[in-house]
């Protein structure tokens, strides 16, 4: 399972991310848009070095190499900003897409791809998808990139997606927007396992 930090500082978030680590979090993909460049260096410093490699910076891509972070992911809008990926040949890179068509158009270059909001999110009021993604998915024509499942997404819910077509899922709201993540996380990692089991 894949776990996106909250866009804001949370209480003992360090703590919390390494214990997610410690419980088999396998990546976590680092949101801050907020932080300046400085302040993601040292939001990055503070979490386990061993936990470097599962690392994904969504912003200040240009300090990933400098942590031996090799996982860059871009936003919708970042991607369709970019002419040349050439360049980044040395990262594993991933991005966002709303829209099956925008992901099934993806370039072969990423490895996977968040398609959202599959459900009402958790952590954004009124936030949801202007159209079903399970019967979107259906159209799915792109296999080069996995498609993961994001929004809404908590132990509820969770099979829904892995059960209709999605390689994976990310959690944000039901880690962050609860009074006890670890066991929000261990409770829906339990699923998934039973799921592949």
């Amino acid at each position: 399972m894949i776990v996106i930090t909250n866009p804001s500082a949370i209480a003992n978030e360090i703590g919390i991310i390494d214990s997610l680590f410690e419980e088999g979090l396998y990546l976590l993909h680092i949101r801050k848009p907020d932080f300046s460049e400085v302040e993601t260096a040292k939001f990055i410093h503070q979490i386990k070095h061993q936990y470097r490699e599962n690392l994904v910076l969504h912003h200040h891509h240009q300090i990933a190499a400098d942590f031996g972070i090799n996982r860059i992911h871009f936003s919708e809008t970042e991607r369709k900003k970019m002419i040349n990926f050439t360049e980044l040949s040395d990262f594993v890179l991933s991005t966002s897409t709303h829209s099956i068509e925008d992901f099934n158009a993806l370039k072969n270059i990423f490895e996977y791809a968040f398609l959202s909001p599959v459900f009402p999110s958790i952590s954004k009021k009124n936030y949801s998808s202007q159209t079903n993604l399970f019967e979107a998915i259906k159209q799915r024509e792109n296999f080069n990139t996995k498609i993961v499942a994001l929004g809404g997404i908590y132990s509820g819910n969770i099979e829904q997606p892995l059960q209709n077509g999605f390689d994976n899922v990310a959690l944000l709201g039901t880690i962050w927007n609860s009074p006890n993540p670890i066991k929000n996380f261990k409770l829906c990692q339990k699923i998934v396992l039973s799921l592949s089991a």
